[in-house]
């Protein structure tokens, strides 16, 4: 294809998850494809983020569980086997080669162009191939901007000079640093620390505000109380100010906080949040500014291309940056991009099939800590704050028969928020051992609108850790539906 200009009815840019799921769906809808990547396809996710890390996290998980159980415990007494854990990562990073994700693709007769891809003006995207060739792409329908997210730095003289880690660093890692610091306290920030202290590093996290800041409370909570317990140093209200390599650059990273404080570390970790990544994809040739986020309407199109081609989905429109929430969008996207090129009515009615309604009601995220914690839906401040009147169910899993059977000395707690007026779950909170399998069936209840009366019917086996839904239902009964 190098050097030709061929015209396509949809031009992806970007073949993370979200790129290759559009991509798919157009194409599902009859129309031709091509898909623009310049890295890996499979993206972040596959190669430095989902995979990887959970790669890396599991044994930790499984080993925290089994030193819960009578019997196993002495089985699991001694340190992980950190070559064993690299290669498992290895093994599901698929070992940094993206052939078989090309396989995928051809199999769904998407095109694909390996380079660099910008738009060039209206339909029209260049991509600089690795051969040095140029390919010129027209778009017939849409342009799908797929570009994801990159580490978002803080504003620290020399920074790169310190050679910091970011998730790619920190999930493709070759050997565990003696002494780790981590600055800040979102996803990536607690799961990586959980990783690393369990294979070895001595963990320093320093936190501006407070851990999962934008959950439920007692989320990060009970995350702090456990990174302590595990013997990371967790400090609160600390900004980084400078940060240094000690030996001419070669040395230790002297990290200097805001309040004068100094920790010495052989890698600093920045999980400070994620900027979008469209700084160099040629926004400027249609009005649209470079390293901006492109906020979109409910179909996903960027409303300030008024001839309406241009969509952005995924991380890049700043809606739900989770993996699985971009596949959502893809669909819903790819759906919304085929009946209006056949030129059918859109069903965008509240959970239509082109409406992107869970990017609002229902979206799901598990955390990968020990303990886990699984959420789907607003937390109750942001119910509150968004007009609903609501009860909130709070209850110890720690009670129920399924988790003193799945741990000795189980600690968790579940909290559901209930629409007090329309009676039926709108957000859910799970935290401790094995909670992520509970997010699903909260995510079914709040996208499919349940009256907790009906509920009621919808018995959990017995003993599963499952059964928390009959008490919270109980406890909501007990209260007369005003619980608090």
């Amino acid at each position: 294809m190098n050097g030709t200009s061929p015209a396509y009815d949809v031009v992806v840019l970007g073949a993370g998850p979200t790129g290759e799921n559009l991509a798919d769906r157009t194409r599902a809808a009859g129309l031709t494809t091509v898909i623009v990547e310049n890295e890996l396809l499979g993206g972040e996710c596959s190669f430095w983020a989902c995979e990887p890390s959970k790669a890396l996290l599991r044994p930790v998980l499984a080993r925290a569980d089994a030193r819960r159980v009578p019997g196993l415990r002495r089985a699991v007494e001694g340190p992980l086997d950190v070559p064993a854990v690299f290669e498992h990562r290895d093994a599901m990073a698929a070992h940094w080669q993206d052939a078989d994700q090309e396989e995928w693709l051809d199999s769904v007769s998407v095109d694909l162009v390996r380079g660099h891809g910008r738009l060039n003006g209206p339909r029209q995207v260049v991509v600089d191939t690795p051969d040095g060739e140029r390919v010129e792409l027209t778009a017939r329908h849409a342009v799908g901007v797929c570009t994801g997210t990159v580490t978002a730095f803080p504003d620290l003289p020399e920074l790169a000079a310190t050679r910091p880690w970011t998730n790619r660093q920190a999930t493709a890692a070759r050997h565990v640093p003696d002494r780790l610091v981590v600055v800040g306290g979102g996803v990536v920030a607690v799961e990586m620390a959980t990783a690393f202290r369990a294979l070895g590093s001595r963990v320093t996290m320093l936190v501006r505000g407070g851990l999962l800041g934008r959950m439920e409370p007692f989320a990060g909570e009970m995350v702090t109380d456990a990174l302590r317990e595990a013997g990371v140093d967790v400090r609160f209200g600390r900004s980084v100010a400078g940060v240094e390599r000690e030996d001419g650059g070669e040395g230790p990273a002297r990290v200097t906080t805001d309040d004068g404080d100094t920790v010495v570390a052989d890698e600093i970790l920045f999980a400070t949040g994620r900027a979008p990544h469209t700084g160099d994809i040629g926004l400027e040739t249609v009005g649209l500014t470079p390293g901006d986020w492109l906020p979109v309407d409910d179909s996903y199109r960027v409303p300030e291309i008024t001839e309406g081609w241009l969509y952005a989905v995924g991380d890049v429109n700043h809606r739900a940056l989770m993996t699985h929430q971009g596949k959502y969008q893809a669909r819903i996207a790819g759906a919304v991009i085929g009946a209006r090129a056949k030129g059918e009515p859109l069903d965008d009615g509240r959970w239509g099939r082109h409406a992107p309604t869970a990017d609002s009601a229902a979206v799901p995220q598990v955390v990968f800590t020990e303990p886990e914690v699984a959420t789907v839906g607003p937390t109750a401040r942001e119910a509150e704050r968004a007009g609903l009147k609501v009860d909130v169910v709070d209850y110890d899993i720690g009670k129920i028969a399924g988790a003193v059977q799945y741990a000795e000395g189980y600690r968790g707690r579940a909290r559901v928020i209930v629409d007090s007026e329309r009676r039926n779950v709108v957000g859910a909170t799970f935290v401790g051992p094995g909670v992520q399998e509970l997010l699903y069936s909260a995510t079914v209840a709040v996208t499919s609108e349940v009256p907790v009366d009906r509920l009621w019917h919808a018995v959990p086996a017995f003993p599963t850790i499952s059964e928390v839904w009959l008490r919270i239902l109980e406890t909501y009964r007990d209260s007369d539906g005003s619980a608090d």
